[in-house]
């Protein structure tokens, strides 16, 4: 909280300093959230458990002039989507810091930006099946391509450049996104240490067709990249988001296509970190409903795995529906209340091996905003 305070204070004093500075204007949230949580694999109860966790978010932004801008948030950047489970005798640690960042100038026809990029992955599931096609089994949990994983582990935020042009009644993006700097593989025998390093191109167009909102997008790997389950890899995603108005309510439907195919590919350091010929393809369909405070979706993916000769099937369902409710508001902020369910079921089969694991969380989130 000290640093969170220092940090203010420091932004304050630099918005102040002086009539030659751009004025900086703050803003954030601050949530306490009660969670459930229920957890079965194969069918047998492995653990429930029911607990306290808080988020305060800090949001800066500056105007320039002449369209150029920088804007910022900090949060607890070392917790799973900023939030601070409640531990023993309260020892968590809450510190906050620089979560994301960019700055750029925005144009009549045009913009660019760099930074941390925020990415509301929660609304565009393109990132989740990009990062997590096939799930994970770590130590202390899964992580797989449900229940918002991009939101929740990456924080909702990538490095890269952004350029973005108006063309015809449409927009196009294209996002350079830098995932990592692998200075492990720059060795003579895996060639230029250069082009190494992890990048990726993320490409949009946004347009109306009526009252109908459409997006097609695509994800592609420029050189090899690194995930939890297989390194070396250069996948590939491609398809669309649509948001169809209806009334006050509003319907939205994504589909969402990945494959990758690399002999030279290898496992995580986590499974052994062996040579691996890395085959999978699978695809993410997306059914969103919004009306009023509530919102719900709910997410299919399917991904084959042929690595190494093998006929891995996973199938995640997964189901999120919440309603916020306004208990005050006014032009200075507003004080909110809401329930959330969140339902994840995951199934694997290779073979005649069959696994299954589900996690309920039902939550309960109070929000102040200013």
């Amino acid at each position: 909280m000290k640093k969170m305070l220092s940090l203010a204070a420091m932004f304050a004093v630099l918005g102040y300093a002086s009539p030659a500075t751009a004025e900086v204007k703050f803003g954030g949230d601050a949530s306490v959230r009660l969670r459930g949580q229920f957890e079965d694999f194969n069918d047998v109860d492995t653990e429930d458990d029911l607990n306290f966790a808080y988020r305060v978010r800090l949001k800066a932004s500056a105007d320039l002039g002449s369209g150029y801008f920088f804007k910022a948030m900090l949060t607890s950047d070392n917790a799973a989507g900023g939030w601070n489970t409640v531990k023993e005798n309260n020892t968590e640690d809450g510190e906050i810091d620089i979560s994301n960042f960019y700055f750029g100038r925005m144009m009549e026809n045009s913009h660019y930006m760099m930074g941390r990029l925020p990415l509301n992955s929660m609304n565009n599931p393109i990132f989740d099946l990009a990062m997590y096609p096939i799930p994970f089994y770590g130590p202390t949990s899964i992580i797989g391509v449900g229940d918002i994983p991009v939101a929740t582990y990456n924080m909702d935020r990538i490095f890269g450049l952004n350029y973005g042009v108006k063309i015809g009644d449409g927009e196009l993006n294209s996002t350079l996104i830098v995932l990592d700097n692998d200075v492990s593989d720059n060795l003579p025998s895996e060639g230029n240490g250069i082009f190494n390093d992890g990048y990726a191109l993320h490409l949009s167009y946004k347009t109306n067709i009526g009252s109908v909102t459409v997006e097609p997008q695509a994800i592609v790997a420029l050189t090899n990249l690194d995930g939890l389950v297989y390194e070396n890899v250069s996948p590939f995603v491609v398809g669309a988001n649509v948001t169809i108005p209806a009334g006050k309510a509003k319907i939205g439907m994504s589909g969402f296509y990945t494959a990758a195919d690399d002999e030279s590919g290898k496992n995580s350091a986590f499974y052994g970190g062996g040579a691996a010929d890395v085959d999978y393809s699978g695809y993410l369909l997306r059914l969103k409903g919004e009306y009023d405070g509530l919102t719900a979706w709910v997410d299919y993916n399917h991904t084959n795995d042929k690595t190494d000769g093998g006929d891995v099937d996973y199938d995640n369902l997964f189901i999120w529906a919440q309603y916020n409710y306004k208990v005050y508001e006014s032009a200075m902020g507003s004080f909110s209340l809401t329930p959330t369910v969140r339902y994840w079921a995951l199934g694997e089969e290779a073979g005649s091996a069959e696994y299954d694991y589900s996690r309920l969380r039902t939550e309960l989130i109070a929000t102040v905003s200013f």
